[in-house]
Order: C-alpha cells, then sequence, then structure tokens
C-alpha cells in the first residue's frame, strides 16, 4: 500500500510539473507582441506551453494609404499568419486604432480574454510608453490585473483563483522610472522564428513604419533580403542592463554567448513572484 501512495504521489507530482503553462501577452496593435516578445514566444511554444497573442485594437489606422475596415482585415489576416508561424493563438479586439481609451467597456474585455485564457503569465506595455494606445493598454491590463479575481465582475466567465504574474515588455522610456529588465530571456536559438513573425506583418514592417519613419528608401527591393534586413533595423543587442540580467538567470559562461534577447519588467500587481516562481515560469532560463 505504501508503495502504491508513493507512486501515485509521484504521478501527481510529474502531472502537474508537467502541465503546461499559459502566457498571454497583450499588446496595443497587431504587432506589438511580435515586437516585443515573439523570441520568447517561440521558446515557450518549442517546449511545450501555451501562448495566446492579444491586440487591443484591430489597426485600422496603421497605414500611409490603406485604412478603415479593408486595413483591419488585412492586419488580421497577418496576425493568423504570424499564429501559423510561431504555434501561437492571436486574437484582435474589434477597437479602433490611434483611438484606444482606457474604459470599463474594453478593460472587460481584457479581463475575460485573460480569464479565458486562464493566464499564469500576463505581459503588457509599461503606461509611460510614447504612444497613446501603448500607454493606455497598460493601463487597462493594470486595471485588470486584481479584477481578474473578482467574481462579480464580467461575471460571464469564471474568475481566476490564483492570480498571474503580471510583467512589462521593455522599453527604453526613462520618466518617471526606466525600465527595469528583472527577467531576460537569450531568444538567439530562435531568432529565426521572430524575424519569421514580424516579416508576416508586410504592411508595418515594409510599408507603415518605413513611411512613417522616414526610411522607405532602406526597405530591400528584394523580398529575400527582408528578414535580414529585419535583423539589423528592428532586433536590437542586448544592453549593458539586460546584459546583467541574462549574467543573473543564464550564468557568465551562457550570457557571453546571447546575440539577442528580450526583457520583462515585474509589475507589482497580481502575484508577486519569488526566484523560484521565475524559473518555474520561463524554464528556458538555465545554464548550459
Amino acid at each position: 500500500m505504501k508503495k502504491i501512495l508513493l507512486l501515485l504521489l509521484f504521478a501527481c507530482t510529474f502531472v502537474a510539473q508537467s502541465k503546461p503553462l499559459r502566457i498571454i501577452f497583450i499588446g496595443a496593435h497587431p504587432d506589438d507582441c511580435d515586437i516585443k516578445g515573439g523570441g520568447t514566444a517561440a521558446l515557450f511554444v518549442e517546449m511545450g506551453h501555451q501562448v495566446k497573442f492579444l491586440s487591443v485594437t484591430n489597426g485600422d489606422a496603421g497605414h500611409q494609404s490603406q485604412g478603415g475596415g479593408m486595413l483591419a482585415k488585412r492586419r488580421i489576416a497577418e496576425t493568423q499568419e504570424v499564429a501559423k508561424r510561431l504555434g501561437v493563438s492571436y486574437d484582435v479586439l474589434d477597437n479602433h486604432d490611434g483611438e484606444l481609451l482606457p474604459t470599463l467597456e474594453i478593460r472587460l474585455q481584457i479581463i475575460r480574454k485573460i480569464r479565458e485564457w486562464k493566464a499564469d503569465v500576463v505581459i503588457a506595455p509599461r503606461s509611460n510608453d510614447y504612444h497613446p494606445d501603448h500607454r493606455y493598454t497598460g493601463v487597462l491590463v493594470q486595471d485588470a490585473a486584481f479584477m481578474v479575481g473578482v467574481p462579480n465582475v464580467a461575471p460571464d466567465v469564471e474568475p481566476l483563483r490564483k492570480n498571474p504574474v503580471f510583467l512589462y515588455f521593455q522599453d527604453n522610456f526613462k520618466k518617471p522610472n526606466p525600465f527595469q529588465p528583472d527577467i531576460a530571456v537569450d531568444i538567439t536559438p530562435v531568432i529565426a522564428k521572430k524575424l519569421a513573425g514580424l516579416d508576416a506583418h508586410q504592411s508595418q514592417f515594409y510599408e507603415w513604419l518605413p513611411w512613417i519613419g522616414n526610411y522607405e528608401s532602406e526597405v530591400p527591393k528584394d523580398p529575400s533580403k527582408y528578414k535580414e534586413w529585419l535583423l539589423q533595423k528592428r532586433v536590437a543587442k542586448p544592453n549593458p542592463e539586460v546584459q546583467k540580467s541574462l549574467v543573473k538567470w543564464y550564468g557568465s559562461a551562457r550570457a557571453t554567448k546571447v546575440l539577442y534577447a528580450e526583457a520583462f519588467e515585474i509589475c507589482e500587481y497580481g502575484t508577486q513572484p519569488t526566484e523560484a516562481d521565475i524559473r518555474n515560469l520561463f524554464p528556458m532560463l538555465k545554464a548550459d
């Protein structure tokens, strides 16, 4: 009997440890999650975990010559191509690009999405970003952080019994406080997958962003060179603070080999993780 009980305990422990994690990345526009977390998402998927990207707006203003419903349809189609390439689920809420406000209605949309996904980790922008849609997405997710566990808020969707860990995407803004890279993920092994995800957003990386950024002439004429160009244009090397975080999580020997990384800051809302919690939630954080 004792041996049977021990075997049952081992089996339960194994199931608990092997249960896939559920991560939701939340961005303001249909390419934001890909830019800030595409590599980390690819690593999670490779390890058998479940990842959802959520865009809070439909992207219907993000182009110099297209707009409205036709652009929204194009951008939604691009997200579904990303979903195929990265193995993620990709949802787009029907809110207008450039007009996002932190309303109760949209907060409830986000609460429902986090609950439906049964998220262990939620990642979103900080609320001091340059773009109003990014800022308000950050506010909306912060406002949802406690409410995901309140049964009488959005009672049509079962509340979460454990509050997720909430994280922020990396940014370069300094005021009122700079980004803190509490977690840094080596995405070097999956950089090709990240680039494939970015490449799916053709309307953005080869049309709209070069136009609004006044670097249209830099876009390669040959599509076969797109991804090489994206690597140089859109993927930065780890800065010194991120490099320190890489040393913490991977050890100095592995950290010196990291070419590309994505970093995240722990939000003060939601579950406050220990170092052991972070290693469980980010199982890719280990030395060679």
